[in-house]
C-alpha cells in the first residue's frame, strides 16, 4: 500500500507542479485513487474532486482549473499525511494513572480538582449504594471502592503502587 501511496503522490505533485495540465489523465488517477484507497479520509477527498476534474476536461476555464488545483493539492495533502513519517510521542502508551487519579475516576469524581473530606465522602457514599453487596455489588468492588475513598482521605498513607482494580 506504501508504494501505492508513494507513486500517487508523485503523479500528483506532477500533476500540481504542471503548467499546462492532463485533467483527462488526473480524472483518470483520481478515480484509481478513489476506487483503490484503503483510507477513508483519501477516498472521500477523491472523490470529492472527481466531479471538478470531469467539468476541467471538458472545459478550458480558468476559474475551473484553479478549483481542480486547489482539489489536486488537498488530495496531496492527505496522501503526505498518510506517508509522512511518524516522530515524537503520537504512538506512545498511555501514561498509568496514579493510584490517586484511579481512586478519583473509581470514585466519579474529576482528576484536577482539589478535593475535600466531604466531597470525597459524599462520592463514597453516591457509588457505594450500588456496590454494597446488599445492593446486588460485589464484596471485592466494595473493598475497592473503600480503598479508593481511604487513598484520596490519607494520600500520604499509601504507596503508589496500590492497585485498585
Amino acid at each position: 500500500m506504501m508504494e501505492r501511496l508513494e507513486s500517487w503522490k508523485l503523479a500528483l505533485e506532477r500533476l500540481r507542479a504542471a503548467e499546462f495540465a492532463d485533467w483527462a489523465e488526473a480524472g483518470r488517477l483520481v478515480a484509481e485513487i478513489a476506487r483503490m484507497s484503503s483510507d477513508a479520509t483519501l477516498r472521500q477527498a477523491a472523490e470529492q474532486a472527481l466531479p471538478v476534474l470531469r467539468q476541467a476536461a471538458d472545459n478550458d476555464d480558468h476559474s475551473i482549473t484553479l478549483a481542480t488545483q486547489r482539489r489536486i493539492g488537498v488530495i496531496l495533502d492527505v496522501v503526505h499525511g498518510l506517508t509522512a513519517p511518524r516522530f515524537g510521542r503520537r504512538n506512545a502508551m498511555p501514561k498509568k494513572l496514579s493510584s490517586e487519579d484511579r481512586a478519583r475516576r473509581m470514585l466519579g469524581l474529576p482528576l484536577a480538582v482539589q478535593l475535600t473530606c466531604d466531597d470525597i465522602n459524599q462520592a463514597y457514599r453516591r457509588a457505594a449504594k450500588g456496590k454494597h453487596p446488599d445492593q446486588g455489588g460485589s464484596a471485592q468492588a466494595f473493598i475497592d471502592l473503600a480503598a479508593a475513598r481511604d487513598i484520596l482521605i490519607h494520600p500520604g498513607a499509601h504507596k503508589e503502587t496500590t492497585e485498585i482494580s
